[in-house]
C-alpha cells in the first residue's frame, strides 16, 4: 500500500530523466550544426566559447519547454529559467540531479563545473561589456549614454556636468549638426574627463537610410498672432513679439529640439526701430481690416525691440505699422511697413480615411487642394527621402508616419508614388510634417545600411569615435559591410552598436550577433521607438525581453533605448510608467537617455534609479537582501 506513491515518483524521476536527456541530445545538436555554420565568421577566436553558448540557447529555444520548466519545479530542481549564459552546465546539472533522486549509483559531481561555468559566463559579459564601453565606475555596472544636443558644441559647462552625474558614454548623432559641430562635442567631452577624473567613451551614432518624409512647400507669408485663452475664451495673457531691425525676413514663434520657445519675431526697418521706447504704442490694421496694437516692453538690443499684444492678428508683409508716442506732442508718430516673412511649411492635416501620396518626386509636399465647391482637386503630397524604397512596397502594405502617430495601408503603387490611405490617427486628426520618420513593417527593404554620407561621416568619425553605431541593420552582412569600411580606414579595433529596429534585424539577430562580435568589441542597442512601430507596441515587452536573453546568452551588452525618462527630460517631470522602465533598464548593459531641457536632473535620477534596482535585480534574477519592516 505504501509503495504505490514512491513508485510514482520514481516513474516521474525517471521520465524527467528521460526527457532532459533528450533535450541535451538535441540541444548539442543544434549548437554543433549552428557552430559549423558561424565558425569562418569567428575572426576573434575568443568569442569562440560565447558563440558555443549562444548556439546551445538556440538549441533550447527551439522546443516548448513550458511543461518540462513546471516539472522540474515541482520536484525542487532548476526550472532552466536563468540558464541563458551557461546553457550546457545547466542542463548537466539538472540531469545529474535526477540522476541522484533516481538512485543511479555515485557519478562525478558536476557541481564544480557547474559554478565554474556560471562564474565564467558572467566574467565574459562583463569583460565584452568593459571592452566596448570601458571599466564601469562607482557603485553602478550599468552604463547610462547620454545623446549630446547641439548645445554640447559650444557649452563646456553642461557637458562637465554631464561627466560629474554619471554619463559614461556620449551619443553624437550624425543625422544632426556637422563636423565642425561634431569636433567641438569631441573636444568638450575629452576636457571634461580631464577635469572630473571620470573617463567617457563617445558613440558615432550613422544615420542610415533616411526613411523620412521630405521637405514641405512653405505656407503663406503671414504671422498669425495667437492669443492664449482660458476654457471661457478669456484673455490669459498677451503675446510677446520681436520686432527686428537686423534686415533678416520675420518668422512665426519656434520651439527647438531641446523644448526652449521662441517669440515671433516681425522684420522692420532699423532706423524706425531706433525712435521705440518703453511705453509707445503701435497701431496697425491686419490682414482682416482689424484695429490692432503693440506696445513697446523693453528694448533687447540696439536692433531688437519686444513689444506685446492683447488681441489675435494676421500681419503680412508691407503692413503699415504707425509708432504713437505715449505723450504724442505736436502730433508726433511715425509710419513704416513690416518687412519680408519667411513663411513656415504649409500645414497638412490629415484625418481617418484621408488620401496621401507618399511621392517619389522630391519636390515639396502640400495640402490636399480642393475647388471653390469643397471638391478635392489632388490629395496630400509629400516625397519620401529615399526613392528606392518604392522597389519593396506593394498594395497592402502598411506604412507608419511619424512614430507611429500616423497609420496608414497602400492602396497602390505606380509611376508616382505609393497612395496611401489614412487608417489610424487620432479623433481630432494629425499633422504630416517635413523629416519625421517613416516605417514600412511589411515591406522587405533591402537597402544598404551604409549610405554614402555614412561613408563620408565614417571618415570624420574614426579620428575621434570608441564606439560606431550602426542604424537601419537588416541582416550579418551590414555588419560586415561596417567592419571592412573600418579596416579601409585602420580602425577594426573600434567598437560597434547594432541597432536593431526592424522585424527583420530581429529575426537575423543571432547571425548579427555573431558576425559583429566575431570582428571585435560589440553590443546590441535595442532601439524601442522604431522597434515598436515596425512588430507593434502589444508584442515590443514580449520582444525586448527575448532580446534581452539572446544577448545575455551571446555575453553581449545591450544598449536599452528610446524614451527613458522621456517625460523628465523633456518638461521636467517623469510619469510613473517611466520610472518603471527606468528602474528595469538596469538588467542592460547599457541606457540611453535623448537630448532634452532637463537632461542633467534626469542623469541624476536615472543615476540613482539604476544604482537602487542593483541590489534587487541581477538580469532576471531577483536579489534578496535583508529587510527590515
Amino acid at each position: 500500500m505504501n509503495m504505490q506513491p514512491m513508485d510514482n515518483a520514481t516513474g516521474k524521476i525517471k521520465n524527467l530523466a528521460h526527457r532532459l536527456q533528450e533535450l541535451r541530445d538535441a540541444t548539442l545538436a543544434t549548437q554543433q550544426q549552428l557552430m559549423e555554420r558561424w565558425h569562418p565568421h569567428l575572426h576573434h577566436r575568443h568569442y569562440l566559447p560565447s558563440a558555443a553558448n549562444l548556439a546551445a540557447y538556440i538549441g533550447l529555444r527551439r522546443h516548448d519547454l513550458r511543461e518540462l520548466q513546471a516539472a522540474l519545479a515541482a520536484v525542487g530542481l532548476s526550472s532552466l529559467g536563468r540558464c541563458e549564459g551557461h546553457v550546457m552546465a545547466t542542463l548537466d546539472a539538472v540531469s545529474y540531479a535526477l540522476a541522484m533522486m533516481n538512485g543511479a549509483p555515485p557519478l562525478p559531481c558536476p557541481v564544480h563545473e557547474t559554478s565554474h561555468a556560471m562564474q565564467h559566463d558572467r566574467l565574459l559579459l562583463r569583460h565584452n561589456t568593459d571592452l566596448l564601453f570601458g571599466k564601469h565606475q562607482g557603485k553602478r555596472s550599468t552604463r547610462i549614454m547620454v545623446t549630446l544636443p547641439s548645445e554640447a558644441a559650444d557649452d563646456h559647462p553642461v557637458v562637465r556636468d554631464m561627466l560629474t552625474l554619471g554619463m559614461d558614454c556620449a551619443r553624437i548623432n550624425c543625422a544632426h549638426d556637422t563636423p565642425a559641430g561634431w569636433e567641438k562635442m569631441v573636444a568638450n567631452v575629452r576636457q571634461a574627463e580631464h577635469e572630473t577624473g571620470r573617463p567617457c567613451r563617445i558613440m558615432f551614432d550613422l544615420s542610415g537610410p533616411k526613411l523620412r518624409t521630405g521637405e514641405i512647400a512653405p505656407g503663406p507669408e503671414v504671422l498669425h498672432v495667437r492669443i492664449k485663452r482660458d476654457d471661457l475664451g478669456d484673455r490669459l495673457y498677451p503675446t510677446r513679439i520681436i520686432l527686428d531691425g537686423t534686415g533678416s525676413p520675420g518668422q512665426p514663434a519656434t520651439t527647438d529640439k531641446l523644448g526652449k520657445a521662441s517669440p515671433a519675431r516681425l522684420s522692420v526697418p532699423a532706423r524706425w526701430l531706433h525712435k521705440l521706447k518703453p511705453g509707445d504704442k503701435i497701431r496697425f490694421h491686419d490682414m482682416r481690416k482689424r484695429k490692432r496694437e503693440f506696445v513697446v516692453e523693453q528694448r533687447l538690443s540696439v536692433t531688437e525691440v519686444q513689444v506685446s499684444c492683447e488681441d489675435g492678428a494676421y500681419i503680412a508683409p508691407g503692413t503699415v505699422l504707425e509708432r504713437i508716442t505715449e505723450k504724442k506732442q505736436h502730433g508726433q508718430s511715425g509710419k513704416t511697413a513690416s518687412g519680408d516673412f519667411l513663411a513656415p511649411p504649409m500645414r497638412i492635416h490629415l484625418h481617418k480615411n484621408d488620401a496621401l501620396l507618399l511621392a517619389r518626386d522630391p519636390s515639396p509636399g502640400h495640402a490636399e487642394r480642393r475647388d471653390k465647391a469643397g471638391h478635392i482637386l489632388s490629395p496630400a503630397r509629400i516625397p519620401c527621402s529615399e526613392p528606392e524604397v518604392f522597389a519593396f512596397l506593394e498594395a497592402g502594405h502598411a506604412v507608419w508616419i511619424d512614430d507611429g502617430r500616423i497609420g496608414c495601408v497602400i492602396e497602390r503603387v505606380d509611376a508616382e508614388g505609393a497612395w496611401l490611405r489614412v487608417t489610424q490617427v487620432r479623433p481630432e486628426g494629425e499633422h504630416v510634417g517635413a523629416q519625421k520618420g517613416l516605417n514600412f513593417p511589411d515591406s522587405h527593404l533591402l537597402l544598404p545600411a551604409l549610405s554614402e554620407k555614412d561613408l563620408r561621416d565614417l571618415d570624420f568619425a574614426v579620428q575621434h569615435a570608441d564606439i560606431i553605431g550602426l542604424s537601419f541593420v537588416q541582416s550579418a552582412d551590414d555588419l560586415d559591410r561596417l567592419a571592412e569600411a573600418l579596416k579601409q580606414r585602420n580602425a577594426g579595433a573600434l567598437g560597434i552598436i547594432a541597432k536593431i529596429e526592424t522585424r527583420q534585424a530581429v529575426k537575423n539577430l543571432p547571425e548579427i550577433i555573431v558576425r559583429g562580435a566575431g570582428h571585435g568589441p560589440f553590443g546590441v542597442m535595442i532601439a524601442r521607438g522604431d522597434l515598436a512601430v515596425e512588430i507593434g507596441y502589444e508584442r515590443m515587452a514580449e520582444i525586448q525581453e527575448e532580446m534581452l536573453w539572446l544577448c545575455e546568452a551571446a555575453h553581449i551588452p545591450v544598449t536599452w533605448a528610446t524614451q527613458v525618462l522621456e517625460s523628465l527630460v523633456k518638461l521636467g517631470l517623469p510619469s510613473r510608467a517611466e520610472i518603471s522602465d527606468a528602474a528595469m533598464s538596469g538588467r542592460a548593459e547599457c541606457v540611453m537617455l535623448n537630448k532634452g531641457p532637463y537632461i542633467l536632473h534626469a542623469l541624476s535620477v536615472l543615476d540613482d534609479i539604476v544604482t537602487r534596482m542593483q541590489a534587487h535585480l541581477d538580469k532576471k534574477t531577483s536579489q534578496y537582501r535583508a529587510l527590515h519592516w
